[in-house]
């Protein structure tokens, strides 16, 4: 492993042979898999033990806690520590989201940088079959020529945080209707966000909920509308390896791209125009310039999407028992329905590669995920944890007065919903199954709105219509229709009592083999006009209730007939969230209460808003092989087969066979580095967030985890948890040597050598 002599380190004693919350201590010398991310203790700058990343995706404010500061300058941190608790500050001002993905600004005239796959939706926009840029890659040699994004790309960059916790929580126990309870949540979240939208110019306001709904804060974002992009590498290099090499190390990818922001030539936010100019942000990233090695300090600041950390223990076993297999089954059903639907059509196979990929990577994940939580017995562990948490509740009056039965109060609540889990889940499916059925949908509430004197404002106009003209660059009959005819035939494959009575909506039949769906289907489509976004828009403006009553479009029927068990269905969903908002904060109130008795601070879950995690870049061992921290470019010519998804393209083989390498060499690697690995505590939504040294600077892009750790949305195992990340030195080695791209480098400070 790493070699302590490179390690500027401290000893995180809380968490050494501990499972995290304090529970179930062991030998010092064991670190076992950590459940919850905890702060590290405080420690002594003049400590040089190995330092373990013990995981947590922290929030800004959280830095100042938890002895955060003192390991971070014990780490090397060459700048004040506070500096990370301001996200409007160096270096947390650069960055931003992508509302999915993660970037940052990387030159003073808006220039982001992010991963490849996070900008495949804007490749797939601007390609034909002509001009494939998901296979060739693209480089504006002017800005003239960056290609806009599309009206639904945004960029957000992040100005405060302000906790509203009282706002939104005061009171809410004393309402005893469950759906009232959380209707009133959600009003207030609402009204919160629509006073602060009204009180700032150009800023989206969210309230977002934390620590499952027990703390709430208010989030500020300038939203930027006009991104273009600029580059992204051929896809030999941006997706080398594919699927096959997906979640795994070692790794090769060149997983990196670019954008550009724009403002209005007033500087402020604008929509896509001739005439705007580049955003200047207040800050944005230096690249790095010294060698980075194994054991260096590095720090990961993106939007995180989702974890389950915080999950119960009947909620972990539902995962492992149920929602990954199922998630698995239906992942692997959509790809071979759309794989049917495309064949050998180019034009499908573009329409379709943003879905294909964004599912591939979704079965990979879940996956790994069964396959990591039935191997680290999860369920079980979480399981005695809680046994232990409720016996810490009853050994003291006032802690039983507060928290009581609440772990079994959630129990019982899960199990409620596991009698028509089935059910519910098909109908879901069902429901949003067709992009049709969607506008169909979207026309009956505007109608319905309507009816009660309101209906769409002219900015709900101007927003539906642009959404439509999106929508149609990615529709296609086809593979619509190979969507609706999968999800029929899960419905079907259910047994008679579990199948969602909106089944007979769609296939009116007792024998529901696969001719009887496959004709239903092709009714479906035979006779629509929904698929015109004109046709979609003029009654989305003027339709009325009682014409859409008469309407014979086969997707207008079904919508129509959907609705009542729609409602229905939303009507058991709030209940249910309502009974959580008031078992969930006292739930957490508890494991918050003993983790700080054992000296410890809860990490929140992932919830897509502004994080930091740091550690070292650092290897591991799996399966008896020890697995160093970095790839090489001998590395990858070795994998070229010339097929992909092992196929680097000429220009590139061209380059590393003359030995073209210049100033982006590692000096104790002897050859140019391709991807690293670091002990970095990640998620979905990372994506394109930068990797930074201890000053601040980028050194590369996390793009993904490895299949070892992948339980991590659930666990963070110290041990071989592993956050992958493309060097920035390979990234500008390709712009550099292979693209051509000389004048992005000089923008972002980068003297073109090759």
């Amino acid at each position: 492993m790493v070699p302590t002599s490179r390690l500027h380190l401290v000893s995180f004693s809380l968490l050494i042979g501990c499972v995290s919350l304090g529970w179930a201590c062991n030998k010092p010398e064991v670190t076992p898999p950590t459940d919850t991310p905890v702060a590290p203790a405080d420690t002594s700058a003049d400590d040089e033990v190995s330092f373990a990343n013990p995981g947590g995706m922290w929030m800004p404010g959280q830095l100042a806690t938890g002895g955060h500061a003192q390991t971070l300058e014990s780490l090397g941190l060459e700048y004040d520590p506070a500096a990370l608790t301001q996200p409007t500050e160096f270096p947390l001002g650069a960055i931003v989201s992508l509302g999915g993905c993660s970037a940052s600004f990387v030159s003073p005239d808006g220039l982001i940088i992010t991963n490849h796959h996070c900008v495949i939706g804007a490749l797939a926009r601007n390609s034909s079959k002509d001009e494939n840029l998901i296979e060739d890659g693209f480089l504006a040699n002017t800005r003239d020529q960056e290609r806009w994004a599309g009206p639904n790309q945004r960029v957000y960059v992040t100005s405060s945080f302000t906790d509203v916790t009282d706002q939104v929580l005061a009171g809410l126990e004393k309402i005893e209707d469950p759906e009232a309870r959380w209707d009133e949540m959600q009003k207030r979240r609402r009204e919160l966000a629509k006073t602060c939208e009204a009180a700032k110019t150009d800023v989206t306001c969210h309230v977002a909920s934390y620590f499952e709904g027990a703390q709430f804060f208010q989030i500020e974002q300038l939203a930027l509308r006009d991104i273009r992009l600029v580059h992204a590498p051929d896809a030999g290099i941006g997706v080398f390896g594919g699927e096959i090499d997906n979640w795994r190390w070692p790794r090769h990818t060149g997983d990196y791209s670019f954008y550009r922001a724009y403002v209005g030539p007033d500087g402020k936010p604008a929509d896509h125009a001739p005439d705007n100019v580049p955003y200047k942000p207040k800050h944005f990233l230096k690249v790095a310039t010294e060698d980075l090695d194994e054991g260096d300090f590095v720090m990961v600041a993106g939007y995180p999407g989702r974890t389950s950390r915080l999950k119960t223990a009947a909620e972990v076993e539902d995962a492992t028992t149920w929602a990954y297999p199922h998630r698995i089954a239906r992942y692997e059903q959509y790809l071979a329905a759309l794989e049917a639907a495309v064949g050998d059509d180019p034009t499908l196979a573009i329409k379709a590669n943003p879905r294909v990929r964004g599912l591939s990577n979704g079965l990979t994940n879940a996956k790994g995920m069964l396959d990591g939580l039935g191997k680290g017995g999860l369920a079980e562990t979480r399981k005695q944890q809680e046994a232990e948490l409720q016996l810490w509740i009853d050994g003291d009056a006032q802690r039983k007065a507060a928290y009581g039965a609440v772990l079994a109060e959630l129990a019982a609540l899960d199990e409620g919903a596991k009698a028509t889990r089935e059910t519910d889940a098909s109908f879901a499916e069902l429901q949003r199954t067709s992009t049709l059925l969607a506008r169909a949908q979207m026309i009956l509430s505007a109608a319905k709105q309507r009816e009660q004197g309101e209906g769409p404002s002219a900015e709900d106009l101007a927003e539906a219509k642009i959404d439509l003209e999106e929508q149609q660059n990615s529709y296609a009959r086809e593979i619509d229709r190979a969507v609706v005819q999968m999800n029929l035939t899960r419905a079907a494959a259910l047994p008679a009592e579990q199948r969602p009575a909106a089944l007979k909506l769609f296939v009116n039949a007792e024998v529901l083999d696969a001719a009887t769906i496959a004709a239903a289907a092709d009714k479906l489509y035979a006779k629509t006009k929904l698929e015109d976004p004109k046709h979609v828009l003029k009654l989305y403006e003027t339709a009325k209730l009682a014409q859409l009553q008469r309407s014979k479009d086969p997707f207008m029927v079904l919508a129509i007939a959907l609705a009542p068990m729609i409602e229905a269905s939303d009507k058991l969903q709030a209940e249910r969230a309502g009974q959580l908002a008031v078992l969930r904060p006292r739930y957490i109130a508890a494991l918050r209460e003993f983790a700080a008795s054992n000296g410890q601070i809860l990490a929140p879950d992932a919830n897509s808003t502004l994080r930091i995690t740091y550690g070292t870049v650092r290897g591991y061992s799996s399966g008896g092989t020890d697995h160093t921290p970095f790839t090489t470019v001998s590395e990858m010519i070795a994998k070229h087969t010339g097929e992909e998804p092992f196929d680097l393209p000429e220009r590139a083989r061209t380059a590393i066979e003359a030995g073209k390498f210049g100033p982006y060499v590692d000096p104790e690697l002897g050859e140019l580095p391709i991807d690293f690995l670091a002990d970095l505590d990640i998620t979905g939504g990372n994506s394109g967030s930068p990797t930074l040294n201890a000053r601040g600077e980028l050194i590369g892009l996390v793009f993904d985890g490895n299949y070892e750790s992948m339980a991590s949305d659930w666990v963070f195992m110290p041990a071989i948890t592993r956050s992958i990340h493309v060097d920035i030195r390979s990234v500008l080695w390709v712009m550099d040597a292979v693209d051509g791209a000389d004048h992005l480098l000089t923008e972002m400070g980068v003297t073109p050598s090759l």
